[in-house]
């Protein structure tokens, strides 16, 4: 009997097409969806990993922008999806860690409906303000903010922008006041103009404003200073023990075909090794650790953890 006729009879009509693809993979576009707008650390790294994936497979890969509920619209479309290896979730923060402690009735299962394929770990956000903000400094920021409570406001637009100052906030005894966003081109747009005060934006996203001298960092959000930015002192140098990291990554449903999953997890891990991919994680302050499948499960687990931490020590209610 041959191969594909023992397939049919042993596995069902379902069981040689989805060997068929895992053998080919991948033989047509792949698509990656990316739960937060463009300008952000996920729309950077999809791109950025997406260009590599692409010249290895000599498959298009394109980037699709879905933002909407703090990743969640975004991340369903995912869930959602053929679970095949052609859809791709973007995965941040805010969608497999935060999300689970700050959402009430979340319609998804990190851990159950998605296999981890990538990871990248962020280092931490910077408090930014304009460049002719008052605050020479974190600390005569912190004045001030003590000084006129409820008067200071930040923008948020994810997890990873709304819990530092939330956890600023408990640590200091200070009072801040957060405006909701639905993008971060709309949030660093209200900066700018000065309609809001501030923004903590993670070292991926905040590289290129960084960079053209349109925001100021104050402090990061990593236990130690950066090295693209030795001078910029850590929130922890005012209020020790102070932390908020976070990491980006890719998954794809948790029913996809597991020799797919591993190509998968291969091409991130190729991709992650190429110097320019390497200089820009450098510059963006993104660890690129070469990370197996089940390191990915349990660095995204820990970071749940982690997070289920911050939202409790900020006093951040479901919603």
């Amino acid at each position: 009997m041959r191969r594909r006729e023992f397939l049919l009879l042993a596995g069902g009509a379902a069981a040689w097409p989805l060997a068929a693809r895992a053998d080919q993979y991948p033989s047509r576009p792949i698509k990656i969806i990316v739960p937060f707008g463009p300008g952000g650390s996920g729309d950077i790294s999809a791109r950025m990993i997406g260009k590599e994936i692409e010249a290895k497979t000599k498959q298009a890969v394109i980037v699709d922008n879905r933002p909407g509920a703090n990743g969640i619209i975004g991340t369903m479309a995912v869930k959602t999806a053929e679970p095949d290896g052609y859809t791709v979730l973007l995965i941040t923060t805010s969608t497999h860690a935060a999300n689970v402690s700050l959402v009430k009735n979340l319609s998804y299962d990190p851990a159950k409906d998605f296999t981890v394929v990538g990871v990248f770990k962020s280092s931490g956000s910077y408090l930014m303000v304009r460049p002719q903000a008052p605050w020479k400094d974190f600390p005569a920021f912190v004045a001030d903010a003590k000084a006129q409570p409820g008067k200071i406001i930040f923008g948020y637009f994810n997890a990873s922008s709304r819990t530092p100052p939330e956890y600023l906030s408990r640590l200091a005894g200070i009072e801040l006041q957060g405006v909701p966003y639905r993008a971060i081109a709309n949030a660093v747009a209200d900066l700018i103009s000065g309609e809001i005060h501030c923004l903590f934006i993670d070292t991926t996203a905040s590289s290129q404003y960084l960079q053209n001298g349109q925001m100021r960092p104050l402090a990061i959000t990593r236990l130690t200073r950066s090295p693209q930015t030795p001078d910029v002192p850590t929130v922890a140098e005012t209020f020790p023990g102070f932390q908020l990291t976070g990491f980006l990554g890719m998954a794809v449903p948790s029913a996809t075909p597991r020799d797919v999953v591993e190509r998968l997890n291969g091409l991130i891990n190729d991709a992650l090794t190429m110097p320019e991919v390497r200089r820009r994680m450098d510059e963006f302050g993104l660890s690129y650790d070469i990370t197996s499948l089940a390191d990915c499960e349990a660095e995204v687990r820990a970071e749940r953890e982690r997070w289920t931490e911050y939202t409790r020590v900020a006093g951040i209610q479901p919603e």
